[in-house]
């Protein structure tokens, strides 16, 4: 990675409706929704609704469900003043769900049937999690295609993660059982017919088991369509996540010729070297502590100040 000078603010082109110069496309849990407490700081929705306001495209790309975005994001969004005239964009499971809305509030969801987990083995898996697991994490019941569990705020993180790698082992016992072939990390166990189809994929607060179709890459293809529909192609695009998988998006739009450099909250985790340039916020001049939603409130607000001053 090429860092640029510590205090350069971002500079961008002319400013037209079907030719932004910037588009953002944001995953949630850590760029803009606090890991810790699961809510958006008012500051984050406030340069949020300027930056949409200014016809900034803001497009979210997350693993979370439509109901977390309709009321961590949306709803604030809507109070804080969203103008009348403004499309917010929000891609859900991974790809798998996706829908938009207004200050009137949201449209249709949209589901991708064929990506979403078999109902047996989800209902297992709610199953297990009640009898066994309920007092560090719960089931996500608002999950549309994935298979979701999480963990409950009071538990301290390093308890949840010990109990997340039992989960995860008791969880792939029982895809093998119901002949789904799974991938987690370095472990590969195809089914019956030698294929694997779907992912065990555990974050810092959060178990995800999913179609391998789905991902960040599919959201980033997704989001590109649903400006195209608008007639809205944007000059350059700023992707933000705290994880390697987020990297996902702006590989796929730089593969597709998109101007991409990708925001990592989160760096500690190991920045790969991508044809692509790559920010922290270590080029805001912060110091290397400022991760998650603290990072991505100093680019949102630098970013907001370079555009609107």
């Amino acid at each position: 990675m090429t860092a640029p000078s510590a205090h350069a603010a971002p500079r961008f082109g002319t400013h037209r409706p079907s030719e932004p110069a910037l588009a953002l496309l944001l995953d949630v849990d850590g760029p803009v929704a606090s890991p810790v407490t699961r809510d958006v700081k008012p500051e984050i929705i406030a340069d949020l609704v300027a930056l949409a306001k200014a016809g900034v495209p803001v497009i979210f790309n997350t693993g979370r469900s439509d109901t977390f975005i309709r009321e961590q994001v949306m709803e604030p969004m809507i109070a804080a003043g969203m103008p009348s005239g403004t499309l917010i964009h929000a891609i859900c499971e991974k790809g798998a769900v996706w829908f938009s809305y207004t200050s009137a509030g949201p449209g249709p969801i949209h589901v991708d049937h064929e990506l979403a987990m078999p109902a047996a083995f989800g209902d297992d898996i709610r199953r297990m999690v009640a009898e066994d697991y309920s007092s560090h994490m719960f089931f996500d019941e608002t999950k549309r295609a994935m298979v979701s569990v999480e963990q409950h705020i009071e538990v301290p993180n390093s308890e949840y993660l010990a109990e997340q790698k039992l989960f995860d082992a008791e969880a792939l016992k029982l895809m093998e059982r119901h002949d789904l072939g799974v991938v987690r990390l370095d472990h590969h166990a195809p089914n019956s017919d030698d294929e694997i189809d779907y992912r065990l994929d555990p974050t810092i607060i959060s178990t995800d088991i999913e179609s391998v179709q789905l991902g960040k890459d599919l959201g980033a293809s997704r989001a590109v369509e649903m400006l195209a529909a608008q007639g809205i192609t944007p000059q350059a695009w700023r992707t933000v996540g705290d994880s390697r998988t987020d990297y996902a998006m702006a590989d796929w739009l730089h593969h597709n010729d998109h101007a991409v450099k990708h925001v990592d909250v989160r760096p500690a985790d190991g920045v790969p070297a991508k044809p692509y340039g790559i920010l922290t916020a270590a080029d805001l001049g912060l110091p290397e502590t400022v991760i998650h939603d603290d990072a991505g409130a100093a680019f949102l607000s630098s970013w907001r100040q370079a555009l609107l001053g």
